[in-house]
């Protein structure tokens, strides 16, 4: 296995979740928002569920999103 390119294909892969992610959550806040289905002082509890065939990984992230200034 070259290192290497095991750490930089991680990165490239989590970078792309985190952007991706940050995308659909900032879409979905401001539908929220603009059906007025969503307060803007919450906090949303989230959960992000790492799943990577092969290795028999299932692990879940538990966390909060704050809306609040």
């Amino acid at each position: 296995m070259n290192e290497e390119t095991f750490n930089l294909s991680i990165r490239k892969f989590l970078k792309t979740v985190g952007v991706s992610s940050q995308r659909e959550i900032e879409r979905a806040v401001a539908k929220a928002m603009a059906d007025g289905e969503l307060a803007g002082m919450s906090k949303l509890p989230a959960t992000m569920t790492l799943d990577v065939q092969g290795l028999k990984l299932n692990v879940k992230f538990d966390g909060e999103i704050d809306l609040r200034g």
